[in-house]
Formats: structure tokens, sequence, C-alpha cells
């Protein structure tokens, strides 16, 4: 495992320089913000999703992870990769932060502020508020953690057809200037490639330093055979469809259980279980590492108040470690350039 200084390292673009776009409707001319994905000519492109929520908590109330459980959750991730994403901004986000740097760990952050739907009232919207504090608090928490926090994310899925959190374009576009306006980092929203494969996306990807782009093969019929052909196949297309914008391959990652029932029976081909996880970590983080393609595997523990009642529900397993943080078979994986210096 590299381990870096405290220093600014732009996490962004895999590109040396900048490049300009047009953003939005306006046409407003903005600068494209560098990101660098290596130190020392070491690739720092390996990454996993984060949430801190162990049994019986929940984002929605009751209890709440400790600073010393997700402490502990920051130095097993330190042991695997480079970066780690979380996807809102709240007290865990700092319990996180705080111990990556007060341990002097290697790891480096993509925060971001979780956006929920809003109702459109201009007078009362509880849902609009709670948005606008997330933004808030996102800018609050990058700044004051400048060299830890690398890149921010404006909303997670909130543009593709499926989402159950939609919002209206226009309003994203709104936050992503926001914050872009008060962070020296680069700027992305998180979505599925069946967003960012389409026209409707332009308009965003003219606000964003990178794209943050989701693809599961599992999740889209793949054996596991074809997952990560046409894993590489949907990168490819999405850049092709943006030239000159980066993408950063935000989540992928293959289940070891899922339901028998629901949309998940019918939509998920491949075979869950740890050794298949294994197989595709094994082989979607080689070719990442010879392709120089930053990514975050979804994801580091399994959550379990996540989706129905069921315990097989699929999204309840998708982590490399189980809940109570004992190692599935992936994590004896030894990822492709781990002890370069």
């Amino acid at each position: 495992m590299v381990r870096l200084p405290l220093v600014t390292v732009l996490l962004g673009v895999l590109l040396a320089g900048g490049s300009s776009a047009r953003a939005g409707d306006d046409q407003t001319l903005i600068e494209r913000r560098p990101l660098v994905l290596e130190r020392d000519g070491v690739w720092l492109g390996r990454g996993v999703c984060y949430g801190p929520h162990r049994d019986g908590q929940t984002p929605d109330g009751g209890p709440q992870p400790t600073r010393e459980q997700v402490r502990e959750d920051m130095h097993l991730l330190d042991s695997r990769f480079d970066l780690v994403r979380i996807y809102g901004s709240g007290e865990a986000a700092e319990f996180a932060l705080d111990a990556i740097e007060r341990d002097h760990l290697g790891l480096r952050v993509m925060l971001g502020a979780w956006i929920g739907p809003e109702s459109g009232d201009t007078e009362i919207d509880p849902e609009r508020d709670a948005n606008e504090d997330q933004v808030s608090e996102l800018i609050r928490i990058a700044n004051a953690h400048p060299g830890t926090v690398l890149a921010v994310n404006v909303g997670n899925e909130t543009q593709v057809f499926w989402s159950g959190h939609k919002i209206a374009r226009e309003r994203l576009i709104a936050y992503i200037r926001e914050v872009r306006a008060a962070v020296s980092v680069p700027v992305t929203t998180c979505d599925d490639f069946n967003f960012w494969n389409k026209p409707e996306s332009d308009a965003v990807a003219a606000e964003v330093d990178f794209i943050g782009l989701h693809a599961y093969g599992m999740w889209n019929g793949q054996t596991l055979v074809d997952a990560l052909s046409w894993t590489r196949a949907q990168i490819d297309d999405v850049g092709s469809k943006h030239p000159g914008l980066p993408v950063v391959h935000a989540e992928s990652g293959w289940a070891t259980r899922k339901h028998t029932e629901g949309e998940q029976a019918t939509l998920i081909k491949g075979e869950p279980g740890e050794k298949q996880q294994e197989l595709y970590y094994r082989a979607y983080t080689s070719w990442a590492q010879e392709a120089q393609q930053a990514y975050f595997f979804f994801e580091a523990f399994d959550e379990k108040w996540k989706g129905g009642a069921h315990p097989d529900e699929v999204e309840k397993h998708w982590g490399l470690w189980n809940s109570d943080r004992t190692a599935k078979l992936a994590v004896d994986v030894e990822l492709p350039g781990e002890g370069e210096e």
C-alpha cells in the first residue's frame, strides 16, 4: 500500500492539464480542473465505496456509527485501497476524515452530498432544505480537509430514468454550480450509464470535471464470464459520447447473495457468491490497473439496513467484508500495484 504525506494531490481527470467546456444553457465557459491520480510515478486509482452503518444502524435515525467504528473501518480500507467514496456529508464523513488525518493513513476521499427529490413547493419543502444542508456541509467539510478530500460528488443517481430519488436537472446543475464556486477540488455527479449515454446528459456533463459512472454487469443480466467485457464497453461508450471528459468508474461490483423474488430474481442472471465475487474482483482490478482506469469498487461492507426485509436481499450483500467486518474471499486477493513505492 502506497503511503502519501498529507499533501494536496488533486484527484481527477487522468490528465495532466485542464480543459474547457461550455456549461449549461447560458453557455458559460468553465475551466475544467485537472485530476492527477499518481504521485512519484505510482498510479493512485484504486478506490472503494463506503457506507458506515453497521447492524442495527440506519441513516434514518436511531443508533449511528461511532467515531471509533468509523476509525476501525478506515484502517481496514487503508490496507487495500488508495481512495474511498463517501456518499453524504454528515458526522460519519467527518469521523472518517479525522481518522485518516490523525492516524496518517494513505486514503484520499471523494466526498458526496446526498441529494433527494424535491417537491417543488417554493414555500415549504423539507426535502429541498435537506439538500441545501447537504450542499452546505459538503462545502464546509471539503474546505476543512484540503489534501484529503480530493474530489466532491453532488448527487447520486438523480437523473437516470429508474431512479427512486430523481431531481429536476436544473436543480442538480444549480447545486453543482454552487459547490464548484465554493471549493477548489474537482466536482462531479455520479449516475448510471443509462443516463450518461443519452443526449440529455450533455447539459450536466458540461458542468463537471469528470464523469462519475455506474455500470454493473450483474444488474444488467451479464454472467460472470461476460461481465467485465460488458463493463468496459459501457465505459468506452460513455467516453465516446463525452469526448475529452474523463470517466471514473464510480460503482461496480459483484454481490454474494440475492433473493429469489422481485426484480433481482429476473434481472440478475449471474450467480452470486463469495467465489464469484473474488473472480470478478480479481479480473476487474487487474484490468483497471493495466488500463489506468480509476474506480470505486462497490462496496466495502455489507449493509443489512438496505433493501427489503428478507435476509437475502441483494442490496445487503455487495460488501468485500461482511457487516461484522469479517473478510470475504476477495479481500485476500492481492491488488495489482500493491507494495509499489
